[in-house]
């Protein structure tokens, strides 16, 4: 299937122009990105998509650069490429390091691990940790 394209600035209903807007403001940028761009396509789910990322993301009982860390992560087990390079590159903006970002890699290549040989294995869950 191919790409329906994306939707730049100079061609967005005023409706997409309106959250093109928003996350410009938000984020403190003067572009907007291909993910959203490509969302534009369908203007709710563009909508919807941003004010869930933008309470989501928001600073809460985790910190932001905790949320991105979080975000490679599943990005890298649901091998998203585009979400890797995109929160990766928010993550270092957030201060995370090389050192952080290596340890990360290793414990989402852990995780996976265990988790397969979890589920193949069938592991019942012990009694301890259902409390």
């Amino acid at each position: 299937m191919t790409s329906p394209g994306l939707i730049e600035y100079k061609d967005a209903s005023p409706e997409v122009r309106a959250v093109y807007d928003d996350i410009m403001a938000t984020r403190k940028t003067d572009w907007i990105n291909n993910f959203w761009k490509a969302l534009a396509h369908d203007p709710a789910t563009l909508k919807r998509t941003w004010e869930d990322i933008k309470q989501i993301m928001a600073p809460g009982a985790l910190d932001p650069l905790t949320k991105e860390m979080i975000y490679v992560a599943v990005s890298v087990s649901n091998q998203c490429g585009y979400c890797i390079a995109s929160h990766t590159a928010a993550a270092r903006k957030k201060g995370m390091t090389d050192a952080m970002f290596h340890e990360l890699m290793a414990v989402v290549g852990m995780a996976n691990e265990t988790n397969r040989l979890a589920a193949g294995y069938q592991v019942e869950i012990d009694e301890q940790f259902r409390s």
